[in-house]
């Protein structure tokens, strides 16, 4: 590798296609972009504290990408592109701790199945970043990692769980990254980091291999600095995998020539994008209508942003009951489940045997521990859920919920619904940020798809997002929708303090 291969080629929002072509040209190999990615992290992220741990073996494996390169061309549509997993996936050559400390000396004995699907797809894991222990909550505080930083304000918090992704994609230590979303993980955290985050379709990725919160909304997704790497990514991690029997659902789902092929600058043009304005403004006592004046101006520039791409505004499209909507929350009744299950994959290379032993062991960050204390998910008789009628109940309410959806998104012929991801931009590192706000259920609680992009800043310079959500398996039009956003808005800008290395 030479000064000159490392040098001539800048990362700052490098996209994977940028890379690709780069490498084709002979301007940039595999091992000079994963060495330019290191001294990023290791200048900046003392800073910005994403990173729980790099990868040992990524140089090697760039190596040997390079010279299958030099053989055989490129081995897969992420090919020596560098990617950091939100640290509750698992990976058989690091450990995965979900952010915490009773978890850290053991690595898992495979990979998660979208680890896999990344291998093979020829990405190299560069490292495993922090995340909120145990994904749960929405600040990325961990007892191993401490308080990740928002790369657009180090005072300010980047939302979470995948905190750690979001900021270290958006400081550019990684090309793209991966996330898990129960309730906002893929989606608040992108959109306080001016990135692309997608929660998939519940059924279109694996959740095999991946430290559980609440099985029955879990899902991983790509985070990343454009539309086209985010659908490059999602493409990449989709599949059945008979481990995770829902997968089947998502077969022949997938376009076959990529979620790319669908990418049109003039996709919205024609498009109807309903406004749910229900979900603008307070959603709970905790913050007042100022709080939630900065996002709320921004995406209403968002909204004209669409207009003027050819959109048609539907404004309002009323979702019914908001209340009804978030009712259906079930993390109290799985989380332990879960987790539980699988902890037993981990025996007996952990030292805790279930979520109330880790509990127990005085390990967790106070802030995360003391969540245990105001949730009853300690207490849930977890052999007796499937008579559990409470439990029943918010089950049969989801299969509602997503029904009256798409009915109303049918009676309103849109092509999909739009609303701030959060309607509080980020607090300051001394409040938790708060859950209320976070306009996560609408995709959580239906299972149906939502894209994240960047919308602008708020007068302070923070950044705030649009949030579409679209059909079920209906990826295709929300990138096809996203992208001609992003054509036609052009908001995303990398953070000032993490710039390129002199």
């Amino acid at each position: 590798m030479s000064a000159a291969v490392t040098d001539s080629f800048d990362v700052l929002d490098a996209t994977i296609a940028e890379i690709h072509a780069a490498m084709d040209d002979g301007a940039l190999t595999a091992e000079s972009l994963v060495s330019a990615y290191l001294r990023r992290i290791e200048t900046y992220d003392d800073d910005l504290n994403a990173i729980l741990s790099v990868n040992d073996g990524a140089r090697e494996r760039a190596r040997t990408l390079d010279e299958q390169f030099d053989r055989d061309g490129f081995q897969g549509p992420l090919h020596g592109i560098p990617i950091l997993l939100k640290d509750n996936q698992d990976t058989h050559d690091m450990p995965t701790t979900a952010g915490s400390v009773a978890l850290s000396g053991s690595t898992p004995p495979g990979d998660a199945f979208v680890v896999e699907r990344l291998r093979e797809a020829g990405a190299i894991v560069l490292g495993k970043t922090n995340l909120q222990e145990l994904s749960f909550g929405v600040d990325t505080i961990s007892s191993l990692g401490g308080e990740t930083r928002n790369a657009y304000d180090e005072e300010r918090r980047p939302s979470g769980s995948s905190g750690g992704t979001a900021a270290a994609i958006a400081a550019n230590l990684a090309t793209v990254g991966t996330g898990t979303d129960t309730c906002s993980s893929v989606r608040s955290p992108p959109a306080f980091n001016a990135l692309v985050g997608v929660r998939p379709t519940m059924g279109l990725v694996s959740r095999t291999g991946i430290v559980p919160l609440c099985a029955t909304q879990d899902t991983a997704g790509p985070i990343a600095r454009t539309v086209e790497d985010a659908a490059r990514t999602l493409a990449a991690i989709v599949g059945f995998d008979p481990d995770d029997p829902i997968t089947a659902r998502g077969v022949g789902q997938v376009p076959s020539d990529g979620y790319v092929s669908l990418l049109d600058a003039d996709g919205l043009d024609g498009a109807r994008i309903g406004v749910v304005r229900q979900l603008f403004g307070p959603q709970s006592d905790e913050v007042s209508v100022a709080e939630t004046e900065p996002v709320t101006a921004v995406v209403d520039e968002a909204i004209d942003e669409l207009a003027a791409a050819g959109a048609s505004i539907v404004d309002p499209v009323d979702i019914g009951d908001v209340g009804h909507l978030k009712s259906a929350r079930v993390l109290h009744y799985e989380f332990a489940r879960d987790f539980d299950a699988y902890l037993s994959s981990r025996r007996p290379d952990v030292d805790v045997d279930s979520l109330a032993s880790l509990v127990a062991s005085g390990t967790l960050a106070p802030s995360i521990e003391a969540r245990f204390d105001d949730a009853p998910i300690l207490g849930t008789d977890v052999d007796t859920l499937s008579e559990n009628v409470g439990y029943l109940r918010r089950l049969a309410r989801r299969t509602e919920l997503a029904e009256t959806t798409l009915a109303t998104m049918a009676s309103h012929d849109v092509d999909a619904l739009c609303y701030p991801p959060s309607t509080v931009p980020p607090v300051t590192r001394d409040e938790h940020q708060p859950f209320a706000e976070m306009n996560c259920e609408l995709a959580a609680h239906t299972g149906l798809p939502a894209i994240v992009v960047p919308a602008g800043y708020t007068d302070d310079g923070l950044p705030v997002g649009l949030e579409l959500l679209g059909r079920a398996f209906d990826e295709g039009r929300l990138f096809e929708l996203a992208y001609a956003y992003e054509q036609e808005s052009g908001h995303r800008r990398p953070p000032e303090r993490f710039g390129p290395i002199e």
